[in-house]
């Protein structure tokens, strides 16, 4: 049983790196494009082209037997994606606060209102200028990064760890206005983790995207957006635990 690790926003696969060790079982934790030098156009950028990615890294790594899809935040975008491409390959997906639209629907649909609003109308605006939008990388001030995830403040070493340019890379925005399909992969076994004090993806809207799973299994950690990050023995405890 092999498990594949797909990034949120704004991120890599070193996203991941505290919580490799702690899994039972072997691991790929991907690079989405544009990210770790995989080419791609970030003003551009669509699903598709995100999972097509995705299945080429583990055809790549010549991953064999089953794989569990563990996806973080807007990398939940993906796995309708690259569970109907791997077909009855995949045992189970686990979902960490990640982005689930409504059948059809796109990544922008999850986001709160006035966050969705403003990235519309600054994206409008773009259009108009001829410019790009991206999300910006590593801050030179990582001090507001400390509570932007919700949960407990992070510490320094937390702190470093995600404002690390390794992991905190600019990103598309494009991809958020792709129309994704849940429904083809109705038939897989899905835990979602709620994380109660979550910031960036609030406890309600979670509670929301949760209901548009087929009979999804439901965690919910004490926890802000990275429990992978902040506290990845216990969500390695989680994973092993979802597998049965």
């Amino acid at each position: 049983m092999t498990f594949v690790l797909v990034h949120g926003g704004g991120s890599t696969s070193r996203f991941w790196d505290r919580l490799v060790p702690h899994l039972d079982g072997p691991a790929l934790a991907v690079d989405l494009p544009g990210r770790a030098g995989k080419p791609a156009d970030l003003a551009t950028l669509t699903v598709s082209e995100e999972v097509d990615s995705v299945l080429d890294d583990i055809e790549d790594a010549q991953v064999a037997g089953s794989i569990v899809v563990v996806a973080h935040s807007s990398g939940g975008l993906v796995v309708p994606g690259v569970v109907s491409g791997l077909g009855n390959r995949v045992a189970h997906v686990v979902l960490s606060a990640a982005l689930v639209p409504s059948e059809g629907g796109c990544g922008i649909d999850c986001m709160r209102p006035k966050h969705r609003d403003g990235l519309v109308r600054t994206l409008e605006q773009a259009h108009r200028d001829g410019t790009v939008i991206t999300l910006p990388g590593a801050p030179t001030d990582p001090e507001p990064f400390r509570t932007a995830y919700g949960g407990d403040p992070l510490d320094d070493d937390t702190l470093a760890f995600m404002v690390d340019p390794v992991r905190c890379v600019p990103d598309t925005v494009h991809h958020y206005f792709q129309p994704v399909h849940w429904s083809t992969i109705s038939h897989v076994p899905v835990t979602y983790v709620i994380n109660e004090r979550d910031r960036p993806v609030p406890v309600e809207i979670q509670e929301e995207m949760v209901t548009r799973l087929t009979r999804p299994h439901v965690v919910r950690l004490d926890s802000g957006h990275l429990p992978p990050v902040t506290d990845p023995a216990r969500f390695a405890a989680l994973l092993d635990a979802a597998l049965g």
